[in-house]
Parts: C-alpha cells; structure tokens; sequence
C-alpha cells in the first residue's frame, strides 16, 4: 500500500497526515507538490486540510484549478480511494467529485474542538473497520464546515448510504457546532472510493492526542 498527500500552496495538514500514515501504520508514503501531473502507482490519495491559496475567493475554489486534480479525478474513476479532510473535503466539493456545499460556521468563528462522531455506515473502504452506529471522537479545526446541501441532494445521499459520519448528538444540544444540515460531518460518492469529512482523523491516531480512533478510518482503507 502506498499513500500520496497532496501538498497545496497554503496546505497545514500534510505532515500530520504524514507521520499517520509512516510512522504509526507503518506504510509508504510520499508528499506530492499540486504542480504535478502524475500519480502512477499510487493506491490510495490523501488531500490534507489546511488554507490552500489562502481560501481566497472560497476554501478549496482556486485548488480544484490544480493540476494534479486532473490525475486525482482519473484515479478516481479507476477505484483508487481518495479521502479529503477539511480543506481536502472542501476541494473534493468545488471540483465537483462531492455534492453539497461548505459555508462559514454558523457563529461564522473558527471552531477547534474535540468532538463525538456517528458511524453511519461500514459499507465503505473508509468505514469497514468500523461498526454502523458506532461512536468515535476526534476534533475539529475549521471555519468553513457548514455542510449544506438540497433535499433532492440528501434524499441521493441517503438512498445510495453516502452518509459516513454525523455529529453525535448529546443532551446540550451544543454537538453540531458548524449548523451543517443533518448533522453531517462527512459523506462518499456513490461508487464509495472518495470519502470528504470535516473532522481530522489524522490527528487523532494516538491516546496522547486525546483519541486514536481516527486510526480506523487509515485501517480501513489500507485493508
């Protein structure tokens, strides 16, 4: 198994994602610059969170232009997993791979903060080390998390178990602190080789961190 990480101008992530994927699961990895334009021999892609070009004009709109998101979309549509996280799920749904939309928090703030996941589904590569309805934290850094999407979009979502992660709800009422609707944290594509969440689950692959639950989800996708 060998993993690229996409590196964006502006990218913060990657080397969290990095030392996951090296030091802790113990496989090859390799930062790849947005410059390039190949990714041959590569079984699973990472796109890290981050500010890529400075979120300018919207978070991930100038990073889809990249072109390496051309060879990301062909290996995508060979099967090879990809997995988005924060600002990588923000570019997964500018360049069209992910329906919905990510807006500002809905105290417009930037939000970090251990938070409690569902698992809503293990059928996925993602998932499958998972158990459906089974609760993991990890935490949050972002300002731009507001999932949002229309009903026809949901119904999709809903219908074909696309949903991979909501926010747990407790008795506070204070668990979905970005207003995404449907307390959604993280969704697939329908072929379920693209996975885009807010939460990071590369930081949180150790106890020392406060959670090594994220761990599952890299588990999963190496197999």
């Amino acid at each position: 198994m060998k993993f690229a990480v996409i590196v964006f101008p502006g990218s913060n992530c990657d080397h969290d994602a990095y030392y996951a994927l090296s030091k802790i699961l113990k496989v090859n990895v390799d930062f790849v610059w947005h410059k390039e334009s190949s990714l041959t021999n590569y079984d699973a892609i990472l796109l890290p969170g981050g500010f890529s070009y400075g979120d300018y004009l919207r978070t991930g709109a100038i990073a889809k232009y990249s072109p390496i998101m051309k060879e990301v979309i062909r290996n995508i549509n060979k099967g090879i997993p990809v997995i988005g996280i924060c600002n990588g799920f923000q570019i997964l749904i500018e360049a069209g791979i992910l329906p919905g939309a990510l807006i500002k928090n809905k105290n417009t703030k930037f939000i970090s903060k251990m938070i409690s996941l569902d698992v809503m589904t293990d059928n996925s590569i993602f998932t499958r080390n998972l158990t459906k309805g089974e609760r993991i934290s990890m935490p949050i850094a972002h300002g731009e998390g507001n999932y949002q999407a229309s009903k026809n979009t949901l119904k999709k979502l809903k219908d074909n178990d696309c949903i991979a992660f909501k926010y747990s709800k407790d008795k506070s009422n204070n668990y979905n602190l970005n207003g995404s609707v449907d307390n959604i944290a993280g969704i697939l594509n329908k072929q379920k080789n693209v996975l885009g969440m807010m939460p990071h689950p590369e930081r949180a692959c150790e106890i020392i961190l406060g959670s090594d639950q994220g761990i599952s989800i890299f588990k999963s996708i190496i197999g």
